[in-house]
């Protein structure tokens, strides 16, 4: 029974893996749609959402059969259930990209964003362009180190979605303009934060706690 249970987590982690690759994809896409009005990166990240999609799906799927069927307890169980919530994360940035896909497709051949708001926008686009490579890297290594990375790491993309607010009150841009920089900012900033919960949780599959978390000796414990 051992065997196969670990052949059926085998199959659902390269599945999470996948997913993880296939979001890196659409996060890059989104960007490029973004940044350099490319029509065709936007429909491909559109397109491939159905995937991203059908993959969590899958991966729910399995996931359930092996709490049915196997029955896991103690680190077992903290994988299984784990990957449940991993598959749905990686499902909502997939979502976000599509997001992003969409509304530089919708102003085609002009950008939703007004030229004052790109470099912003295209540090935001680099520094998720780069966590996505973290993620996927992180499922393959199980680093809690590389985890608590990406989680310290957020606080860079905040600073950057704050940075959004001023460019959408600036008097130089149209009310279309603040709305679509509002909302791309949001988008991106979310995806940051959907990247942390991923960082996290792949931590809490390692050791079992979160490593932004940790009890610390000013909170009042007796770690020495």
């Amino acid at each position: 029974m051992r065997v196969i249970f670990n052949e059926e987590l085998k199959q659902v982690a390269d599945d999470l893996d996948h997913m993880a690759q296939d979001v890196r994809k659409a996060i890059n896409g989104a960007g490029e749609a973004l940044l350099k009005q490319d029509v065709e990166a936007a429909q491909t990240v559109i397109d491939g959402d159905i995937e991203i999609d059908a993959l969590e799906s899958s991966v729910i799927d399995q996931c359930v059969k092996l709490l049915a069927k196997q029955n896991p307890v103690a680190t077992d169980l903290r994988v299984v259930v784990s990957t449940l919530r991993l598959a749905s994360t990686f499902e909502r940035m997939g979502d976000l990209a599509r997001h992003v896909a969409e509304a530089a497709r919708r102003t085609y051949p002009a950008s939703p964003l007004p030229e004052s708001a790109q470099p912003v926008f295209a540090e935001m686009i680099d520094f998720l362009n780069h966590t996505a490579d973290d993620l996927v890297n992180l499922l393959d290594n199980r680093d809690e180190k590389h985890a608590e990375s990406i989680i310290l790491n957020d606080d860079k993309l905040d600073d950057l979605h704050h940075k959004t607010f001023e460019l959408a009150l600036s008097d130089d841009v149209t009310r279309q303009q603040t709305v679509d920089i509002v909302l791309l900012g949001r988008f991106l900033e979310r995806l940051g934060d959907h990247a942390v919960s991923v960082a996290r949780r792949v931590a809490y599959i390692v050791s079992g706690f979160d490593p932004s978390k940790k009890p610390t000796r000013d909170e009042g414990t007796d770690i020495d």
